[in-house]
């Protein structure tokens, strides 16, 4: 691959464009069926002239998205399967270095430096490309790393304890069970040497940046910074917000982004929209114009920290996850803010499935404990006021909800199921 840095936008894209036409056999056929001249894409917006790639495609012919043979390959991961099958995702070693750049440069945007130690409370196995890139990152830019994995909060207590991390890298819905822990254990969590919470996989801020119920249950009890970041598997690369907190910062060397709305047109300043990523300096898997699925704010004005770069706000939902309950259009994130405003939850699923009639019923499952007729009151008015509509509860044993939601064989808490 060519250097990144030394090169043009148009000279990555044409890059890009050249080396798909080369090397890969899905694009090759894409490229023949549609008649696509690629010399007559020079610039981003000359993207327009080729379709989408989805989920599906993807899916469909895994392998012919590869570009280099199979002996080139030197790390096998897979998406996370959120709503289909986990894909299969290819990186070279050039791409394993891409994202330790992209990871170094995010950490840098979160206020990080080498002086910075980093507890990593995700996984690192499980073909799951996002811890890889968190330790590759915090290694390139000389920072140290405690690589702890998910859950285990006796274990995290002893390692802020011991080698005192400024920096957790973490699912922010296993912070409240992090500060539970140290209150039910005499630790003194408030003096503790974590300065900043670098928040995975869920969201913390509502659409307009200010924290959502679940970044509020956070820094009401824990005086830390709370930093988003927002990516996946197929864009090995990540939009991180800086200190202002207000949405992740495109990294324009790793990827062109385009947000759009239903009918594939370009979304305006601060309009909500799909988005669309087209992968550069990918050896192994290179995507052009993909559809992630999920809907996001986007802001092309300047920062007031200085970077020029289109910024994405939380995601407010997923495509494929919008649920239709009772004439109201509602996404999952909605549901998880009304519950992380009781603070007696600290345990939920959130189950959809279809009724007779084939229209989306929401049922959410909460700790036995809780069942009483007056809390049940109260979370009835609570989501009626919030969402006009009021899903079903059910009430299971802590134990059975626990297995429920943290499988063995996943890597991310189940907090909604579909069946």
């Amino acid at each position: 691959m060519t250097d990144m840095h030394h090169d043009t936008p148009e000279h990555r894209l044409k890059h890009l464009l050249s080396y798909v036409g080369d090397h890969s056999p899905h694009y090759q056929k894409v490229f023949l069926e549609h008649r696509i001249d690629i010399d007559s894409i020079v610039i981003a917006g000359d993207l327009v002239k080729l379709p989408f790639t989805t989920k599906d495609d993807l899916a469909a012919a895994n392998d012919d998205f590869l570009c280099v043979p199979k002996s080139r390959v030197a790390d096998f991961v897979t998406t996370s399967g959120t709503l289909s099958d986990p894909v299969a995702y290819y990186l070279t070693d050039s791409d394993i270095e891409r994202l330790a750049t992209n990871e170094a440069e995010s950490f840098k945007c979160a206020g990080g430096s080498e002086t910075d130690i980093y507890q990593l409370m995700t996984t690192i196995d499980r073909r799951f490309m996002a811890g890889l890139a968190y330790w590759m990152g915090a290694r390139k830019m000389g920072a140290g790393m405690i690589r702890v994995g998910p859950g285990a909060p006796f274990l995290q207590w002893e390692s802020i304890q011991r080698f005192f991390p400024t920096v957790i890298i973490a699912i922010p819905s296993f912070i409240p069970r992090l500060i539970d822990y140290a209150t039910a254990n005499n630790i003194d969590f408030q003096s503790s040497s974590i300065k900043s919470i670098i928040c995975i996989g869920e969201p913390i801020r509502n659409p307009d940046f200010t924290l959502n119920e679940l970044g509020k249950r956070i820094t009401s009890q824990w005086n830390v910074k709370l930093y988003s970041t927002y990516a996946s598997t197929e864009m090995g690369a990540a939009f991180t917000e800086c200190e202002e907190g207000k949405g992740g910062h495109l990294n324009p060397d790793l990827l062109i982004l385009e947000v759009v709305d239903e009918n594939g047109n370009a979304v305006k300043e601060g309009g909500l929209g799909e988005v669309v990523v087209t992968t550069l300096g990918v050896e192994g898997m290179p995507l052009l114009r993909y559809k992630t699925g999920d809907l996001c704010h986007v802001y092309y004005g300047p920062c007031n920290c200085g970077r020029t770069s289109p910024r994405l706000g939380p995601v407010v939902g997923r495509k494929q996850q919008m649920i239709k309950f009772k004439g109201t259009t509602i996404f999952p994130p909605a549901l998880f803010d009304v519950l992380d405003m009781v603070k007696e939850i600290d345990l939920y699923q959130v189950v959809v499935s279809k009724n007779e009639y084939g229209n989306d019923e929401i049922t959410v499952l909460l700790p036995m404990n809780l069942q009483t007729a007056v809390f049940k009151e109260m979370l009835h008015s609570l989501f009626k006021s919030r969402l006009r509509v009021t899903p079903i509860f059910d009430f299971v044993t802590a134990e059975e909800l626990t297995f429920r939601i943290y499988k063995q064989e996943k890597r991310k808490p189940e907090k909604l199921i579909y069946i």
